[in-house]
């Protein structure tokens, strides 16, 4: 069993409370590290070194280029330790192996792309009206960062939010969820080998509202990025808007999958399955509610269950595994309460519905993938966020009735549209009140491309070159160039 150690100032230390949490293995369910569980006097020493990092250490006189060629290099380790990597966070959250592979391609691009952005970042010339007197603006790192990041994609939300930040010139303290650390651990030691500077980049790990609300409260924290659920969330940016933190906020979804009777049936069938039972459902953007128009909904639903029963639970580290384990104990037992609850409002169940068992599913965390049919959108199971294999088929008419059920939920995060007309593609894609909208494919991501939401799915957006935006300030300067300054001390000009 391994035992991690806090990063803070470009060193592995203990924590100051000398205890530590046990992480669990979910698809084995047992205990194969443990964590360190730091206090508030952890979490302050780790800003503290972020700060200086930030003022007087050599991070803060860096030129953009150098930054951006250190950002490169975390790049680089990234790729040479990928498979390492990704078998650690498999363990840590149960995701598919298979998956963790793309998706290491895809966080070391990431880091390469805003090491590219590094020294693209651009103040502007201003050409005002007053006569004698020049104006430009400069672009400056916005401060210390605080990145909260979550269980079910550890690495990938890492990257999300320090390279735009270390491409900004910002430092961060990273504080992972408490059910997936030890990969973000790993990671932290592989910067130090890139150049970054001591206490640019921090790690603390512990609980949430022990490290988690000591970083958001630090004194010394000037943005909070936060990736979780919206009551998590409300409470970050309450406690953020007292110190007057600048705050991003990328949270849940409860997202329409749209299929209408002009659609290719079978891609839909597809991406539907893709867009609920990859991961086991454990995605933000998990397309939860299938709407289906009427005129193709008993056909599309055989085609859908005729797929869905194809699917392969067991071993997320074998390469024929389509689904792996509910990742923690309190998530698997959320999920089958919204079964429970889904019965008792009256939808039907017509897949699944309980936990899976049989050869190769060891540990206890495994859930069937579950199909419920005759769901009104006004149901539990249609409004809150479950994050598991659970997909709600609501039926529609009109392109009409679609945007109106789409629309009506409290988040606004992802929306799928599968059709083959054109017109209908722009029209849907203008009307759905989301960040994001897949049409004729879901769960296509870039690094290049803004991603975040609307309404309770959260605030601000990660990736692409907006995302550096987040940690930057603008400052305006005012130059006189008179040769003759003499004013009236009175008389503003």
């Amino acid at each position: 069993m391994k035992t991690y150690q806090l990063y803070i100032d470009g060193r592995f230390v203990e924590p100051q409370g000398g205890e530590w949490l046990d992480t669990v293995d979910p698809y084995r369910g047992d205990v194969w590290a443990r964590i360190p569980r730091a206090n508030a006097t952890d979490v302050s020493r780790a800003v503290v070194a972020a700060k200086r990092a930030m003022t007087s250490g050599p991070w803060a006189s860096f030129s953009a280029s150098k930054r951006g060629h250190i950002i490169r290099k975390i790049g680089d380790l990234v790729v040479q330790n990928a498979k390492r990597l990704a078998e650690i966070e498999v363990r840590d959250n149960g995701k598919l192996l298979a998956e963790m592979h793309g998706q290491l391609d895809a966080i070391a691009q990431s880091w390469f792309y805003y090491a590219g952005l590094a020294d693209k970042i651009e103040g502007s010339f201003i050409p005002i009206e007053k006569e004698g007197t020049v104006a430009f603006t400069s672009r400056e790192p916005i401060g210390v960062v605080a990145a909260l990041t979550a269980w079910n994609s550890p690495l990938g939300f890492v990257a999300a939010k320090c390279a735009p930040a270390l491409a900004a010139g910002c430092a961060v303290v990273v504080k992972p969820s408490e059910f997936a650390s030890a990969s973000t651990l790993e990671f932290a030691a592989l910067v130090g080998d890139a150049g970054l500077p001591d206490g640019v980049f921090n790690v603390v790990t512990g609980l949430g509202h022990e490290a988690g609300s000591a970083l958001v409260e630090h004194p010394d924290v000037s943005k909070v990025t936060f990736t979780g659920s919206d009551t998590t969330g409300t409470r970050v940016y309450e406690t953020a808007a007292r110190g007057m933190k600048s705050v991003s906020l990328e949270l849940g979804g409860k997202s329409p999958n749209i299929v209408f009777e002009d659609a290719d049936l079978d891609l839909a069938a597809s991406g539907a399955i893709s867009g609920i039972f990859g991961a086991a459902g454990q995605m933000c953007t998990a397309g939860s509610r299938l709407l289906v128009q009427k005129s193709i909904r008993k056909v599309f639903t055989e085609k859908l269950v005729d797929l869905a029963r194809q699917v392969r639970l067991g071993d997320p580290m074998d390469s024929q595994t389509n689904v792996g384990p509910i990742a923690t104990p309190p998530q698997y037992q959320k999920v089958l309460d919204y079964i429970d609850v889904a019965r008792k409002d009256g939808a039907r169940c017509i897949l699944g519905g309980k936990p899976a068992t049989g050869p190769g599913l060891i540990g206890g965390q495994f859930i069937e993938p579950t199909i419920f049919t005759d769901v009104a959108n006004n149901m539990r199971i249609a409004q809150e966020e479950v994050f598991g294999p659970i997909l709600s088929i609501i039926e529609f008419e009109t392109d009409e009735d679609a945007i109106e059920i789409a629309n009506d939920v409290a988040y606004g995060l992802v929306a799928g549209v599968w059709t083959n007309s054109i017109g209908r593609a722009m029209r849907m894609s203008k009307a759905l009140k989301v960040g994001t909208v897949w049409v004729n494919t879901y769960r296509a991501y870039s690094y290049m491309v803004p991603f975040g939401g609307m309404k309770r799915s959260g605030l601000g957006r990660e990736s692409g070159i907006q995302a550096v935006d987040e940690y930057l300030e603008t400052k305006s300067v005012f130059m006189s160039t008179a040769a003759d300054a003499r004013r009236n001390a009175f008389v503003m000009r």
